[in-house]
């Protein structure tokens, strides 16, 4: 690694650094970067997993072929991996899968179905009680610890994660990156390609973005001078009862998309919707797409249960574990992601546009409250952010978004002031929930969800 050089020498902490997946992701990422490099503190509540993460990224960095020159560290505590950070990665589980298999399938007993549970819906609005608490001491540590850091989140509830740093530490510098979009555009690349015969890359196509996390859309998309929104509603309509596979499948088929939901919601709201269908779907309600898993998977997606999730675990722990070992051979390809792209156009190596989500305070989605953490491009320049001035969402797509905005605040302060009648208000605006069961149903679905991530929620949802 001495040998290497880089234009600029950087601390980040990595929080949930013994992360099995993105970890790897960022690691790969940087390592492919020439122009920066410096020292990565990884800390996470299990220690072993972070020392393992110590081992794999280091024998990453040692490869010939890695071009950024990084060194990693396991941090014991909390303040250790933040004092004089430059970033804070946040990427971490909260809880374990037990109150994930309680987040995605209690709700089953009433008939409501989640395709993926961590961000809306009964499971999102739980997961987010026991992760919000934890973002608050978070954003209480960065502001005694690293105040002047760039905080970027992966996390799932993500505009909840970002709404409660901003809550806790208003000056905090941080915003929240998703993949959905880069899929939509993707999609359009692999339009374009079909329709006119050229090879274009998901970064030629440009996009307006607004909305909330994983419930995004385009009203504008072009490439080189060409509109493509008439050209995705002839694409929309012609594939709108096969579907469009775009992408691979996972093993059983749980990560499976072919796009039918986004040409529905086409044809009713006119604009683009820009998430993976599964995330989609669970913004509506409920009888349309996630009435029972066969309406599912007549739309072309599935329900990710749990126990994929466990089986997962279970392959990348073995897939650790042969990483450390040496028994796996390293190979760095780029992810796609842009997370290191944005760091150097932070560091004023370059300049950069990407979706991202941030507090509306800006109104760059005028028709929104501006406390609400929306999604929406924002231009990255040397120790800048700017959000792009997005427009306002249309009357359709207003009032589908509306509920979740005002959940975003309800359900803020269910967690930070622990409250069963937020969680039921929460609840009863969820628009899958909403008119598929009674108050006391409702009610007994909430408290017994509770009682089943208890013991990762603060004393005061025991009184």
């Amino acid at each position: 690694m001495s040998d290497k050089i880089c234009s600029k020498s950087l601390n980040i902490a990595y929080i949930g650094g013994g992360s099995r997946a993105w970890a790897w992701t960022f690691m790969t990422d940087l390592a492919l970067e020439p122009e920066l490099g410096g020292v990565i503190r990884l800390y996470d509540i299990d220690g072993a997993a972070a020392e393992s993460n110590e081992i794999i990224g280091n024998r990453i960095s040692s490869l010939p072929q890695a071009r950024g020159a990084w060194r990693y560290v396991t941090s014991p505590t909390l303040r250790d991996a933040l004092a004089g950070a430059d970033f804070v990665i946040i990427s971490i589980l909260p809880g374990t899968f037990e109150q994930m298999k309680s987040d995605v399938h209690l709700p089953e007993r009433l008939g409501i179905y989640q395709s993926v549970g961590d961000t809306t819906g009964p499971g999102g609005i739980i997961r987010a009680l026991r992760t919000v608490p934890v973002f608050a001491g978070f954003a209480e540590a960065i502001r005694d610890w690293a105040p002047d850091a760039w905080v970027i989140n992966y996390t799932n509830p993500m505009s909840l994660c970002v709404r409660t740093l901003y809550h806790i530490f208003p000056k905090i510098k941080a915003f929240g990156c998703c993949h959905e979009v880069f899929g939509t555009q993707s999609l359009l690349a692999a339009m374009v390609a079909r329709e006119l015969g050229e090879n274009a890359e998901r970064g030629d196509i440009h996009v307006n973005v607004l909305g909330l996390n994983h419930f995004t859309w385009f009203d504008r998309a072009s490439y080189r001078g060409h509109d493509l929104m008439d050209m995705y509603a002839r694409f929309a309509g012609e594939f709108y009862e096969t579907g469009f596979p775009n992408g691979g499948d996972a093993p059983d088929k749980s990560f499976t998309c072919i796009n039918r939901v986004k040409f529905d919601l086409f044809r009713r709201c006119g604009w683009l919707a820009a998430a993976g269908d599964r995330h989609l779907a669970e913004f509506m309600p409920g009888g349309l797409y996630l009435k029972t898993p066969q309406t599912a998977e007549s739309w072309g997606f599935y329900l990710t249960g749990v126990d994929w999730r466990e089986k997962d675990l279970k392959r990348r722990l073995a897939k650790s574990a042969e990483l450390v070992s040496g028994e796996r051979e390293i190979v760095l390809n780029p992810s796609g992601e842009e997370g290191i792209l944005l760091i150097k156009a932070l560091c004023g190596l370059t300049r950069a546009v990407s979706n991202v989500n941030l507090p509306n305070t800006a109104g760059q989605i005028s028709n929104l409250p501006r406390e609400t953490v929306v999604e929406t491009n924002a231009l990255f320049s040397f120790n800048d952010v700017r959000p792009v001035m997005a427009g306002e969402l249309t009357g359709d797509i207003l009032k589908l978004t509306e509920p979740h905005a005002e959940n975003q605040s309800e359900t803020l302060r269910a967690a930070l002031n622990p409250d069963r009648d937020s969680v039921y208000r929460a609840f009863g605006r969820d628009p899958l929930v909403r008119g598929r069961c009674s108050d006391c149903e409702l009610r007994g679905l909430a408290d017994d969800m509770i009682e089943n991530t208890l013991d990762y929620l603060p004393a005061g949802w025991r009184k």
